[in-house]
Order: C-alpha cells, then sequence, then structure tokens
C-alpha cells in the first residue's frame, strides 16, 4: 500500500512539473523570423525529365530484372 501511495505522490509531482513547464514555454518570446516561416511554407516541386518507356520497354525491364533476381538468389544459396 505504501508504494502506490508513493507512486501516486511521484505522479503527481510529475504532472505539476510537466504543467510547469509548459506553461514556462509558452511564455518564452519567439525567435522564428518571417523569412523563416514564408520558406517554410514553400511548397516543394519536383521535376521529372524522362522519357515514358514503351509496353515493350516495360516488360523487357521486368524480365531483366526477374532474371537479376533469379540469378542472384541462387548465388547465394551456394
Amino acid at each position: 500500500m505504501k508504494a502506490l501511495k508513493n507512486m501516486e505522490a511521484i505522479f503527481t509531482i510529475a504532472v505539476a512539473i510537466a504543467c510547469g513547464a509548459s506553461y514556462a514555454s509558452f511564455m518564452q518570446p519567439s525567435a522564428v523570423r518571417t523569412a523563416d516561416v514564408v520558406q517554410a511554407n514553400a511548397i516543394p516541386v519536383v521535376v521529372v525529365s524522362a522519357k515514358r518507356l514503351t509496353e515493350q520497354e516495360k516488360k523487357i525491364s521486368l524480365i531483366e530484372e526477374r532474371q537479376a533476381l533469379l540469378g542472384n538468389a541462387t548465388a547465394s544459396t551456394l
């Protein structure tokens, strides 16, 4: 029973410290500049400059990839 009372006291003190720390952190002045905020809100743009594969090229690529995987699988079992 005594151990439970101690745990309750530790929990209560931890919650009080956490609440006090969060209140103190909100009272601190923010050091964020407006340029940093504008830059953080910018949307990144990705440009892909490559040609698309045709159906035949896709099939050939998949076959070559499967052959490479099968070749590596048999070599690793030896």
